[in-house]
């Protein structure tokens, strides 16, 4: 009975730890910090996913913030051939 606790325990616990990999992997993969939305994820596991999925929402359908992105990779194409010459 211990030993089927046990096993139990850490399924639940690998399980359990999917949601908050997945949102820190999220925030990372948008520049945010992977420890803090880790954290998150697991003190408030459904509310974080939701809120991260906000943010980078409001990041996505914002036309400025889609603007200043696409600048920034144009500088940095710009700066890397220039480094290359």
């Amino acid at each position: 009975m211990p030993v089927y606790l046990l096993v139990s325990g850490f399924g639940f616990l690998c399980a359990f730890s999917v949601l908050p990999l997945l949102t820190g992997y999220c925030a990372a993969s948008y520049g945010r910090s992977f420890r803090f939305w880790f954290v998150l994820g697991w003190v408030l596991p459904i509310l974080s996913f939701l809120l991260l999925f906000a943010l980078l929402a409001r990041q996505h359908l914002n036309q400025g913030e889609r603007l200043l992105a696409e600048a920034k990779e144009i500088l940095a194409a710009a700066e890397a051939a220039q480094v290359g010459r």
